[in-house]
């Protein structure tokens, strides 16, 4: 719309004015002062009864201006505007804070929504693994087969992503406590540093555009709660907004997969990834060509009555689980490794068919199993301090517990009667262990995008 067809100085003739109108199709038209500011509204009636009146077509058109005219400013909502041309109201002149005319509104011509600029969030969960661990790891389960049961809970890893005109790549992690600021993305993946992880993300994507990346997480790092894969899901779940064609759960679970494991080149197995992307319950089977992740549904009261009698411990010992992972690559060649392995799989139906059926007490002591079964898979995953951690939680009330992910430190999981709870989490607490209980979490990753400015679009795009 070209707004040099709605205004004329107000010290122009009417029958000027009256062009004006006719060129405009709109009925009226602006008058401005010697500043170019609007200070009226004349309609092409105005000047009709101006003109009967006796007044002739060379009289100013200041002389039929309507000063109190109706207008709204540039950022005025799209409701708001609709519901005036909803009242009667023909046209609305958008005036800036210099009454200046910006954009002319008309029943005819009320411009929708174009695209803004928009950043992406995510956020991704962590989960706890019940039993099967070790089944995961694709050089077991291809001659096999492989079954993990776990769920995810309300620890998360955090992503927020911005586009940039420019081919600029800036990351901050604030689990790092460090960034990168590099011109391209090219540039970004050779820095050498601590951000292995988010490069192999980057190099698996390899995104076509400059971006700014925040990262952070509600757990420590090497926590032993997939953090690594939970962070790959974060970021992948920013990127995916931006995409047309966007990866499913499946697809999202492999490329973060690929990253750490491919490009990263660190041990382990594939729970992680699914049990991030997917959420929720979730007992997963693992075959040579197939994943198959089967949400389980438990029955709200078990799964609240589960989330009371079940607490994280932080042990504050780091680990490495692609070590760990390796180590015990080596020991499954060992037929009485492999045979702990397989009993462990078939533990894992049993504590699924038990959660399902509410069995909790079983279930806790199930854990137990689990635990005196992978800790025998190598001499990494367990020690004398987390055994005596352990054996402490368990002299003070847990039925049964494990050490999350792979082992050697991280998060213990203890299952405890709804009576010696506290008097367990007091005695771990004694020995200045961190303790909390969590909320189960049931979405997975989520990821959603934000448009940066929703008050200043109207007035660029009219």
């Amino acid at each position: 719309m070209n707004l040099e067809e709605f205004i004329i100085p107000e010290t122009a003739s009417l029958e000027d004015a009256m062009e004006i109108i006719n060129a405009n199709h709109h009925g009226f038209v602006l008058g401005l002062n010697g500043s170019g500011h609007v200070v009226g509204l004349a309609t092409d009636g105005d000047i009709r009864r101006h003109l009967l009146s006796g007044n002739t077509i060379k009289d100013p058109l200041k002389a039929c201006l309507n000063e109190e005219f109706i207008w709204a400013d540039a950022n005025t909502s799209r409701e708001s505007l609709l519901k005036r041309l909803d009242h009667n109201i023909r046209v609305i002149p958008l005036l800036d804070s210099n009454k200046k005319l910006v954009g002319i509104i008309s029943r005819d011509y009320l411009p929708i929504q174009m695209e803004a600029p928009v950043y992406a969030r995510s956020r991704a969960p962590v989960r706890i693994s019940f039993g099967g661990g070790g089944s995961d790891l694709t050089h077991f389960f291809s001659e096999h087969g492989g079954a993990v049961i776990n769920a995810t809970i309300d620890l998360y890893s955090h992503a927020t992503l911005r586009k940039r005109e420019d081919n600029r790549v800036l990351i901050w992690s604030r689990d790092l406590n460090k960034k990168i600021d590099s011109p391209d993305l090219h540039s970004a993946l050779q820095h050498k540093g601590d951000f292995q992880l988010i490069q192999a993300v980057l190099r698996t994507i390899h995104p076509d555009f400059g971006f700014d990346l925040y990262i952070h997480s509600d757990f420590p790092m090497n926590s032993g709660l997939g953090g690594s894969a939970v962070v790959a899901a974060a970021i992948l779940g920013c990127f995916n907004q931006f995409r047309q064609d966007q990866w499913d759960n499946h697809e999202l679970a492999e490329l973060a997969f690929q990253a750490e494991r491919l490009y990263m080149g660190v041990s382990g197995g594939w729970q992680d990834q699914y049990a991030s992307v997917f959420g929720g319950f979730n007992f997963m089977e693992f075959q040579k060509d197939n994943n198959l992740v089967h949400p389980l549904r438990i029955h709200p009261q078990i799964q609240l009555e589960l989330e009371e009698s079940l607490v994280i411990c932080d042990t504050g010992i780091s680990h490495n689980s692609g070590a760990i992972h390796d180590d015990q690559r080596e020991r499954l060649s060992e037929s009485d490794v492999l045979d702990l392995v397989k009993e462990n799989v078939q533990l894992t139906y049993r504590l699924r068919d038990d959660l399902l059926r509410g069995r909790l007490h079983k279930f806790g002591r199930l854990l137990n199993q689990a635990w005196q079964l992978k800790r025998q898979f190598s001499n990494k995953i367990s020690n004398p301090e987390l055994d005596s951690i352990y054996d402490l939680a368990l002299s003070n009330g847990a039925i049964g517990g494990k050490l999350m992910g792979a082992g050697g430190g991280g998060f213990f999981i203890f299952y405890v009667t709804p009576f010696e709870k506290y008097k367990m989490m007091q005695a771990l607490e004694s020995i200045g262990l961190n303790v909390r209980q969590f909320r189960f979490d049931h979405k997975g990753l989520q990821s959603w995008t934000v448009r940066e400015s929703r008050n200043s679009h109207l007035d660029k795009l009219l």
